[in-house]
């Protein structure tokens, strides 16, 4: 009976091994999944911050062109 037992305690060792090894690796996969989105985030801030510099300038060149032609129409 003790030998049947302390196999049973056995295996449920390994099977709870086996979960914390499941869980660690899991851990490590989403802290590179973590890692890759948060670079991935910087690059598309620097893009958006540049994108958002050309439309502002280009708004301004356009809105200019559309102030000088205003001018010639009323001369």
């Amino acid at each position: 009976m003790a030998s049947a037992r302390a196999r049973s305690q056995n295996d449920d060792l390994k099977v709870l091994e086996s979960r914390v090894e499941e869980l660690i690796e899991r851990v490590r996969r989403l802290q590179h999944e973590n890692e890759s989105l948060r670079s991935r985030h910087d690059v598309l801030s620097e893009k958006h911050v540049k994108l958002a510099e050309k439309t502002r300038i280009a708004r301004e060149r356009i809105e200019s062109m559309i102030g000088r032609l205003k001018a010639l129409e009323r001369t």
